[in-house]
C-alpha cells in the first residue's frame, strides 16, 4: 500500500481546484473506501478481457457513429454490441466476461432452481430436493430477495435481510442452519458458473437472538424400563399369536438401536459371528410416495453392531420360522416396511392408552440404556453409526422410571457421604 500511495503523493500544490485533494484520498485509502488493489485489480481485468476478445473493435465512422464489436454466447448465438465510447465498449465486455452481465440477469429465484437441477444430480435423496423447495417457498418465495438479480444482491442488503427473516420467523439456530445451506450453496454454484466472483454467504452475521429450544423431556423420548416391561410382553404375546415377525422386529430393535429403514432392510447374510452388519436402508421418496431399498446407509457408511445373547436368541426362533427368505422380517414372504413397525407401535399404544412413541424412540431407548449402564459415549456414537459425538448427545435422556432414578440419586450421594 505504501509504494502505491507514494505513486499518489505527487505535488499536491499542482492539483487544479476541480482535483480532489490527496490529502483527501489518502483518507479514503486509509478508511478501506478506496482500495488500491482492487484498483489494480479492475485494470489487470480489463487487460485480460482485451486479450480474450477475439473479436476486432471497429471504431465509429464519424462523431454520431458507434464503437462496435460481437461475441459468441453460451448457446453459440452471435450476438452484436455497439457503445457511443470506446470506455463503455470495453466495460460492457469486462461485464461479459466476468460473468457480472449474466449476475444482473440471473435473479436468486432463477439461481436456485437452477442450482436444484444440478443438485438433484448429485443427490440420491428426493426428500432432500423436497425439503430444499420446501425451505425456499416458505422463506424466500414472495419476498424481496426473490427476484433479486443475484449481482446486486450485496453483504449488507443479505445481512439485513437473513436478520429479519431469523427475526420475523423466529427461527431456531437449526432452521437457520436448513435456510443458509440453500442460500450457501446457490452463491458458491453461481461462483462455480461464473455468474458472480465471490460467495459472501459466509460473510453474513446473525446478530438478532434465534429462538431458544427446550431439551425434550425423557418421558416422551425414551421408553422407561416399566413401559419396555409393558410392550415386551404385548409383542411376545401378539408374536404368539399370529406369527408376525413386524413384533419381534420391534423387540429386537431395542438390543440393535438402527434406523427403521436399517431394521426392515436387514437380510440373514448380513450376520456373522456375534455382530450384525449395517449396510442398506429402505427409502420412502416423499414425492411419488414409493419405497425402495437401498445400498447404504444413511450416512453412507457401513457399520457393525454386537448382537448380545437377548439378541441372537430372538434371531433363532426367526430363522426356524423365515430363514428361507432373504429378508429376516418378513410378511407372506414379503419384507415387511418402516409403517408396519410404526403401526405395530401405534396399536400398542391404543391398546394401553398410553401416548404414541415412534419408531426412532427404540433408538433414542438403546442409546439411553447403555449410557445409563456406563458404557462408553465413543462406543455408543459407533454403535448408532453417528459421525459426530455431538449428535449422539442428543439422544441421551433418562430411561428408568422416576422410583428407579431416585432410588440411584440417594444410592450414589450417600455413598458419596462415605467418603466424607
Amino acid at each position: 500500500m505504501s509504494d502505491s500511495l507514494s505513486a499518489l503523493q505527487l505535488n499536491n500544490q499542482n492539483s487544479s481546484d476541480n482535483d480532489i485533494p490527496l490529502s483527501y484520498l489518502k483518507r479514503l485509502i486509509d478508511c478501506g473506501i478506496i482500495d488500491l488493489n482492487g484498483v489494480a485489480e479492475n485494470i489487470m481485468t480489463t487487460t485480460k478481457v482485451l486479450k480474450k476478445h477475439p473479436y476486432a473493435i471497429t471504431e465509429p465512422k464519424d462523431s454520431n457513429g458507434y464503437w462496435r464489436t460481437h461475441y459468441i454466447d453460451d448457446n453459440g448465438k452471435r450476438k452484436d454490441i455497439k457503445c457511443k465510447t470506446k470506455e463503455e465498449l470495453i466495460k460492457r465486455l469486462v461485464r461479459i466476461y466476468t460473468g457480472i452481465e449474466n449476475a444482473n440477469k440471473i435473479t436468486f429465484e432463477k439461481l436456485f432452481w437452477e442450482w436444484l437441477d444440478y443438485k438433484k444430480e448429485m443427490t440420491s435423496s428426493a426428500n432432500t430436493i423436497k425439503r430444499h423447495i420446501q425451505h425456499f417457498n416458505r422463506y424466500f418465495k414472495g419476498s424481496e430477495m426473490e427476484k433479486k438479480p443475484i449481482g446486486s444482491i450485496s453483504e449488507i442488503f443479505l445481512e439485513k435481510f437473513c436478520n429479519s427473516m431469523v427475526k420475523d420467523y423466529n427461527l431456531s439456530y437449526k432452521e437457520w442452519g436448513n435456510v443458509k445451506t440453500i442460500l450457501n450453496k446457490s452463491f458458491s454454484y453461481a461462483v462455480r458458473m461464473g455468474y458472480i466472483t465471490d460467495n459472501i454467504v459466509p460473510k453474513i452475521e446473525i446478530t438478532v437472538r434465534f429462538r431458544q429450544i427446550f431439551h425434550k423431556d425423557s418421558s416422551t423420548q425414551v421408553f422407561n424400563t416399566e413401559e419396555k416391561k409393558q410392550l415386551f410382553k404385548y409383542l411376545d404375546n401378539k408374536y404368539s399369536e399370529t406369527g408376525d415377525s413386524s413384533f419381534m422386529a420391534v423387540k429386537l430393535n431395542f438390543y440393535l438401536g438402527l434406523r427403521v429403514g436399517e431394521l426392515v432392510s436387514l437380510k440373514w447374510s448380513d450376520i456373522s459371528d456375534d455382530k450384525i452388519h449395517i449396510v442398506r436402508e429402505e427409502i420412502r421418496n416423499q414425492q411419488n410416495n414409493t419405497v425402495t431399498v437401498e445400498e447404504h446407509t444413511k450416512t453412507h457408511t457401513d457399520r457393525y453392531v454386537i448382537l448380545v445373547p437377548t439378541a441372537k436368541n430372538i434371531l433363532i426362533k426367526l430363522q426356524e420360522k423365515f430363514g428361507h427368505n432373504e429378508y429376516i422380517f418378513t410378511r407372506n414372504g414379503e419384507r415387511i416396511t418402516s409403517r408396519q413397525i410404526a403401526y405395530v407401535l401405534e396399536k400398542f399404544a391404543e391398546r394401553t392408552g398410553v401416548k404414541v412413541k415412534s419408531s426412532h424412540k427404540m433408538r433414542k431407548t438403546y442409546a439411553s440404556t447403555l449410557a445409563a449402564n456406563g458404557v462408553s459415549l465413543d462406543f455408543i456414537r459407533q454403535e448408532l453409526g453417528h459421525s459426530n459425538l455431538s449428535t449422539t448427545l442428543r439422544y441421551i435422556y433418562n430411561p428408568m422410571t422416576e422410583q428407579e432414578t431416585k432410588e440411584k440419586l440417594c444410592s450414589a450421594l450417600e455413598e458419596s457421604d462415605k467418603n466424607i
